[in-house]
């Protein structure tokens, strides 16, 4: 199944979602597949014109691919502007991923404050693309097309602070507009920063996950580059502490992220 086809999965049975092995993260479901199907489970729920703003993802245990999950959705709070949301997905009777998501509608303000320019990045083309390999990239990296332009792949002990490049799916997926699900595909992509810190293969995983969306969004297919940098603020005792950004190719700001990362080595 495609991201295209998971995600109208949740809309129309949200109660009965089959992962298949294909969008794999190891034994689990790539996360950032199941916070998009999260998000979209709570978008449904809001009402028009009220854009998400800001999401709160924990992992609590893997969803397992092969098996049913259900998303379950809970309204806290409507009010005049803006939507409070939680939802979790839950499998085999226990919640593997739960979401906190704020969705506003936009306001009449006299602040507006421009962000800050998206960083220098050597061309898509010239930045080296992680391959797809069976059985030794993760196995949701064949729908994702990941580049490489600054920092170190993991695993290559490359003690860098920073680390980034381009991202989208891959060509061969259909012309769709980019959402705010496809962003959270696209931000969670990538590996935690401090696995490239490391010499030899080692688990890894987001364990909290907060992402905040700029609206409006640009007009982005899913054939376009986005750019992704991040910086590890503060890594020890086995855990990480990342921010990271999401531009559009022409320097648009897309999304900010902030990830709280485990690692075992």
């Amino acid at each position: 199944m495609t991201f295209a086809e998971l995600i109208h999965a949740v809309h129309t049975h949200p109660q009965h979602v089959v992962v298949p092995g294909l969008w794999g993260q190891g034994r689990a479901t790539f996360g950032g597949l199941v916070a998009a199907m999260l998000y979209e489970a709570m978008r449904l729920k809001v009402p028009a014109g009220r854009p998400v703003r800001s999401l709160s993802v924990t992992f609590v245990g893997p969803l397992l691919m092969g098996e049913p999950a259900a998303f379950e959705v809970e309204v806290l709070r409507e009010g005049k502007s803006v939507s409070q949301v939680v939802g979790r997905a839950v499998q085999n009777g226990a919640v593997v991923a739960m979401a906190q998501g704020s969705f506003g509608a936009s306001r009449q303000s006299a602040v507006r404050v421009e962000a800050e320019p998206a960083p220098a990045m050597k061309a898509v083309e010239d930045c080296q693309e992680l391959p797809y390999a069976a059985g030794i990239t993760p196995e949701f990296t064949r729908f994702l097309a990941m580049r490489w332009g600054e920092g170190g792949i993991p695993f290559s002990s490359t003690p860098a602070r920073h680390m980034g490049g381009w991202v989208r799916l891959r060509s061969d997926v259909s012309y769709d507009k980019v959402t705010e699900a496809h962003l959270l595909a696209l931000v969670e992509a990538w590996p935690p920063a401090v696995l490239s810190h490391l010499s030899k293969p080692a688990p890894g995983s987001s364990l909290t996950w907060t992402i905040e969306f700029v609206h409006p969004i640009p007009s982005l297919t899913t054939h376009d580059w986005c750019l992704y940098r991040a910086e590890i603020e503060h890594a020890l005792d086995g855990y990480g502490h990342i921010a990271a950004r999401l531009w559009t190719a022409d320097g648009q700001l897309l999304a900010l992220s902030r990830q709280t990362t485990t690692v075992f080595d």
